[in-house]
């Protein structure tokens, strides 16, 4: 049975979102929501990069990630063409695919679910939403993916591969099947895709498009869809009709706790005394998977710094746009007073919610009221026992 706010069509809807994108006017009802897979669920990233590396150091050349921008959202036989053109390979896209595919295969169980996606497929399932599956990768890819993240395959009503139509995207036919097989119009669906030929398909197929830009720092690209994201953690579905999220807690958005440590390389780092807030930065070298893993933005939780103690923290991953860093970077603020340095001492983190995506603000004057509000929102919520108990993490205790 679908969710009675399914029923009712959506008003008028004009929004800024964190990241300062502006989300057009939404005026049709959404029965239904298709969904991309690869970098939109799937963090395909790491697995890409690890094969194509292998792959082509066996002709003696070395990935760099250059082609990123050719082979995202394109089907594997773009794909594995662009790589085989632009690397100048001596061997047929075909011959190029066949020596790749069994790698892909063998790295299918190794791949991990975005943030927000399993908290997203529950959510429209338990309120009867309608979902479909439509990935330009072959159908029997998507099955063999998603066959290791549980609950999934029963949750999509349609799942459909990209050698089930004639074209994939760009072409807006994969979407259009989608709507046909769920038996609702286009104009009732919304679509969530991370790349550029996947916007462009959905829009072409008359449909609304979420864009969660899997390329960092490629937003401005994706003027097409409809509304621009940081992460699923950011999609605000009352804004299309469909039943809200409801796990927010005081501002803040309960995540699995994961940990981090390292030497603190800028204790009271750049920015503390503007600031007021004693700031660190911890090496992001050894933490690519985590770096890749985590979307930007503001998190918070507990640190512990050894023959110190335990204290509050918040904390960013990203890029810091204000300063234009070139690499993503961690940089947590502990929530304390210090009269001393910590250069070089082992800063032990456990994050345990999440705040806001990564934003770029107009001054520094506006990035410090962000910051303090940050602070202020990380505070209380500490208090609450959902969060408080992570203070006795023997993680942070072992010195």
């Amino acid at each position: 049975m679908l969710h009675p706010s399914l029923l009712v069509p959506k008003a008028l809807y004009f929004g800024l979102s964190d990241n300062m994108s502006i989300a057009k006017p939404f005026r049709k009802w959404i029965s239904c929501v298709i969904l991309d897979l690869d970098g939109t669920l799937l963090n395909t990233d790491g697995v890409v990069g690890n094969v194509l590396k292998f792959s082509l150091g066996k002709y003696g050349k070395e990935w760099d990630g250059r082609e990123v921008l050719k082979i995202v959202g394109k089907t594997p036989f773009e794909a594995a063409a662009a790589v085989v053109e632009d690397y100048g390979l001596p061997c047929s896209t075909t011959e190029f695919i066949s020596e790749i595919s069994p790698l892909f295969s063998d790295q299918w169980c190794n791949i991990k679910a975005l943030p927000g996606a399993n908290r997203l497929i529950k959510h429209l399932k338990s309120h009867g939403a309608p979902m479909a599956l439509a990935s330009n990768s072959p159908r029997e890819n998507i099955e063999a993916k998603i066959s290791f993240h549980d609950g999934w395959k029963d949750s999509f009503s349609v799942i459909i591969g990209g050698d089930e139509v004639r074209k994939g995207k760009p072409s807006p036919e994969i979407f259009v099947e989608a709507a046909r097989r769920l038996s609702i119009e286009p104009s009732c669906c919304l679509v969530i895709e991370d790349s550029i030929p996947g916007v462009t398909a959905g829009k072409a197929a008359g449909m609304e498009v979420v864009a969660v830009p899997s390329l960092p720092k490629q937003s401005h690209l994706y003027t097409a869809a409809d509304e621009v994201i940081n992460s699923l953690l950011d999609l605000q579905l009352e804004k299309w009709g469909l039943p809200p999220f409801e796990d927010w807690v005081e501002g803040t958005l309960p995540i699995d706790p994961w940990h981090i440590s390292g030497p603190v390389i800028k204790g009271f780092g750049r920015g503390s005394k503007v600031l007021g807030i004693p700031t660190a930065n911890l090496s992001a070298k050894g933490y690519s998977d985590l770096l890749v893993e985590h979307p930007a933005g503001v998190y918070f939780g507990w640190a512990g710094l050894p023959g110190r103690g335990i204290f509050k923290m918040v904390m960013s991953i990203g890029w810091n746009p204000y300063f234009n860093n070139k690499e993503k970077t961690i940089e947590p603020w502990l929530l304390h007073d210090f009269s001393e340095d910590f250069y070089g001492e082992e800063l032990r983190l456990v994050i345990v919610g999440y705040i806001r995506p990564e934003a770029n603000f107009p001054s520094l004057e506006s990035l410090i009221a962000k910051i303090h509000a940050d602070r202020r929102v990380a505070e209380r919520a500490l208090d609450l026992p959902l969060y408080s108990s992570y203070k006795n993490d023997p993680y942070l205790r072992t010195y």
